[in-house]
C-alpha cells in the first residue's frame, strides 16, 4: 500500500468517525440481549441487525460532515476534530459519493435483514421497510437540505426515536417476532444515552452553531441549563434501567450493569464543574464507551 493510499484511507477512516460506533452497536447489543434473555434470539438477524446498524451510523457520520460544510457550521472557530470536507481532505463530490454508497449499504442490508427475520410476513415487512428508509433519511437530513432537522433542534428528538425506541425495539422484535410494553423502559434508557453524546456534542459547539444559525436544544437553553439537562438524561436512563430489572428481577446478576454507573457518575462530575466548552470533547468519547459498558452489563445481567 502506497503512502498515498495510507493517507487516504486514514482520512476516510476518521470521515466514517469510528468513535461514535460504540454507541451505535449499544442499542443494538441490548435489544438483542432482551431476545437472548427471554430465549428468542436469532444470530443471524443479530448480525444483520449490527451490520445495518454500523452502515446508517457511517452514513450518518458522513452527511453531517457534508451539511455541515456545506452551511458552513464546520469553519475555523468550531472547537471540535477538524473534519473532512471543511479542511478540504474530501471533496464534497467525493463526500456525496460516499453518502450515496453508504445509503445503498444500509438499504440493502436492511432488505436483508428484513428477509432472513421476517420472510413471508409481508405486511410487517413492508412496515419495517418504511422504518429503515425514515431511519436513512433522518441519518441524511440531520443536517443536510434547507429544512436539516439537526438546526432547527429536533436532533435530540431523532436521535432518542432511532437510536432507543427503534433501535432496541426493532432489534427485539425482528428475533422474536412479539413486542411487551415493559421494553420501553430500557429502550427508552438508550435513546436517552444516546441523546447524552449529541448533547455533549452541542454543548461542545453551541457558540459556533449559534454563530452559524444552527439551533440545538444545547443552544437554546445555554450552557448552565445545557448542563443540567444533561444530567437529568443519563439519571433518568439509570432510573428506566433500574426499574425494568426491579419489575423483571429474577437474581442479584440482574444488576451486574450497576459495576457501569461510577463511570458515568465520575464523569457528571467533571461536566457540572467544567465551564470551558472546549474541554467537553473527551466526555464523548467516554460516554459512548460507558454505554456499550453499560449495554453489555445489563444484557448479561438479565441473561444470567
Amino acid at each position: 500500500m502506497t503512502t498515498s493510499t495510507q493517507s487516504g484511507f486514514r482520512v476516510w477512516m476518521e470521515a466514517f468517525r469510528l468513535r461514535t460506533l460504540p454507541l451505535a452497536l449499544s442499542t443494538i447489543f441490548t435489544g438483542s440481549f432482551l431476545a437472548i434473555a427471554d430465549g428468542k434470539a436469532r444470530w443471524g438477524v443479530i448480525a444483520l441487525a449490527l451490520l445495518t446498524t454500523l452502515f446508517l451510523q457511517i452514513l450518518s457520520n458522513l452527511a453531517n460532515d457534508y451539511g455541515d460544510a456545506l452551511k458552513g457550521t464546520d469553519n475555523a472557530q468550531r472547537v471540535g476534530p477538524e473534519r473532512t470536507v471543511q479542511s478540504g481532505r474530501i471533496s464534497a463530490r467525493q463526500m456525496k459519493s460516499a453518502i450515496i454508497v453508504f445509503a445503498m449499504l444500509s438499504f440493502v442490508s436492511g432488505v436483508g435483514l428484513l428477509y432472513v427475520a421476517l420472510g413471508d410476513h409481508l405486511i410487517t415487512a413492508l412496515l419495517f421497510l418504511a422504518l429503515g428508509l425514515a431511519a436513512i433519511a433522518a441519518a441524511i437530513k440531520y443536517t443536510t437540505g434547507t429544512h436539516a432537522y439537526g438546526y432547527r433542534g429536533w436532533g435530540d428528538l431523532f436521535v432518542f426515536l432511532f437510536f432507543g425506541l427503534v433501535a432496541v425495539l426493532g432489534t427485539y422484535y425482528l428475533n422474536s417476532l412479539q413486542f411487551h410494553w415493559l421494553l420501553l423502559l430500557p429502550a427508552s434508557a438508550m435513546g436517552l444515552l444516546s441523546t447524552g453524546v449529541l448533547n455533549l456534542n452541542n454543548m461542545r459547539d453551541m457558540d459556533n452553531d449559534r454563530a452559524s444559525g444552527k439551533h440545538t436544544v444545547a443552544s437554546r437553553l445555554g450552557y448552565k441549563k445545557a448542563r443540567i439537562y444533561h444530567v437529568v438524561l443519563i439519571v433518568m436512563a439509570w432510573l428506566l434501567a433500574l426499574a425494568y430489572v426491579i419489575i423483571n428481577f429474577h437474581s442479584g446478576w440482574n444488576f451486574l450493569f450497576v459495576l457501569s454507573l461510577p463511570f458515568f457518575t465520575r464523569d457528571l462530575i467533571q461536566i457540572l464543574r467544567t465551564k470551558d466548552k472546549t474541554r467537553l470533547d473527551p466526555f464523548l468519547k467516554r460516554l459512548a464507551l460507558s454505554t456499550l459498558l453499560f449495554s453489555i452489563l445489563f444484557g448479561v445481567g438479565i441473561c444470567l
